[in-house]
């Protein structure tokens, strides 16, 4: 099939991550896809349109982000009368951070939030119109453990006595067939485990285990029924013990192991820990944020959900406890410190933020990849991968042609 004659845009002078490598190579860009040059060059004996001089960098697939809960003043789970306002917001602060597409989360609410907040949340395409591509809610609750609550509020809480029925009243499963990229539950809670190739098949969504007291044989048991991800791998989860390490166990399964999202921001999890888990099971790691309404706003008092929380100097807490409420860490520098924790290659980081994500989702034909095909979502990073330019669809995002607001 031949090429269109739309601009092809040439990406040179770059180490391109492809094939788990950084290789001298070259980007060819056309109608928002990474194209192969090959039919360009031998049969239409065309030259790109664009070039793009990537002085030395490293170019990378954009990163994804696939638990966020808000950030520049807006919540997911709180703003719901503004909550297109806020996807929109959201969306382009992120892109221009280098995030190019991402699963807006909720956190426990009560059924008339889910009505009102998820059919916002769904797929939408990315470009420096709308900012990050958004690729579905991640639904984090409210079938979670009372025991590993965190920072989700008790009273929202519940079982699923009546399989598929609770859902329905919960989220509604249309809701979550056109809207939902993933939902966290916790294995261990009445209903749940058995429920789960059931809600899989109805509704196509993603099971991921979480804020949950399961042993290591209950999360091994949800896995073998469907739940491929683990959501912030040692945070609201039975605490790893010799004897039954909970769901951290499933890390050192033989065979097949699930993904799992790790916040690496230095406060919700030990370096020591980060690397433990990354050198028992690196192709499962995908580093999150778990940001909240705060991130990349000033220090002080925000909201998560309906929760009020206490925000100071890279910690965030349930306002007057310890407890841990998200962060406002940036998924760049949670990239940039999981080098530092582990002493990983750049590859490994990279690919924790990009491929590994995609791949989680069941979207790496087309995301957290370079490979011809693919969405040309881009990253051009420096040696000590700070983000130095953006591209989505093929288009350079900037301050200039991507504007939002914070909402303070």
């Amino acid at each position: 099939m031949s090429l269109s004659g739309d601009p092809i845009t040439q990406f040179y002078n770059c180490l391109v991550l492809k094939d788990h490598e950084l290789i001298e190579d070259y980007i060819y860009v056309q109608n928002g896809k990474i194209i192969d040059p090959a039919k360009m060059f031998w049969e239409e004996k065309r030259i790109p349109d664009v070039r793009i001089d990537c002085r030395g960098g490293i170019v990378s697939p954009g990163y994804i982000d696939v638990q966020i809960n808000g950030a520049f003043g807006y919540d997911f789970s709180n703003d719901t009368d503004i909550i297109e306002e806020a996807v929109a917001n959201i969306s382009k602060g992120l892109l221009l951070q280098g995030c190019t597409a991402y699963c807006p989360t909720t956190v426990s609410s009560r059924p008339e939030v889910y009505r009102k907040v998820i059919s916002h949340l769904g797929p939408r395409q990315g470009s420096v119109e709308n900012g990050a591509a958004v690729l579905g809610a991640h639904i984090e609750g409210p079938f979670i453990s009372p025991q590993k609550k965190g920072a989700h509020e008790l009273a929202t809480l519940r079982t699923a006595t009546n399989g598929l029925a609770d859902f329905e009243e919960c989220y509604g499963l249309e809701n979550l067939r056109k809207h939902a990229a993933y939902v966290t539950m916790a294995p261990e809670v009445e209903g749940i485990t058995s429920a789960i190739p059931e809600l899989i098949k109805e509704t196509g969504v993603k099971i991921s285990s979480g804020h949950s007291n399961a042993t290591t044989a209950k999360a091994s048991e949800a896995f073998k029924q469907g739940a491929t991800m683990i959501t912030h791998l040692f945070n609201a989860m039975h605490p790893f013990h010799q004897r039954d390490p909970g769901i951290i166990g499933l890390l050192g399964a033989p065979g097949q192991r699930p993904f799992y999202g790790i916040i690496c921001d230095g406060i919700h999890v030990h370096p020591h820990s980060v690397m433990i888990a990354y050198y028992a099971h690196p192709s499962g790691a995908c580093l999150v944020t778990d940001a909240m309404s705060a991130q990349s706003l000033p220090d002080g008092y925000y909201k998560l959900g309906e929760m009020d929380v206490d925000v100071h100097g890279g910690h965030v807490y349930i306002k007057g406890t310890n407890t841990i409420a998200g962060s406002v860490a940036t998924l760049s520098e949670c990239v940039q410190k999981f080098i530092k924790f582990t002493g990983a290659s750049k590859v490994e980081a990279l690919e924790n933020a990009t491929l590994h994500p995609a791949q989680m989702l069941g979207i790496a034909d087309r995301k957290g990849t370079l490979a011809h095909g693919a969405d040309a979502d881009i990253l051009v990073l420096d040696d000590d991968l700070n983000v130095q330019r953006v591209f989505i669809a093929g288009i350079e995002a900037t301050a200039d042609n991507v504007k939002f607001n914070n909402k303070l």
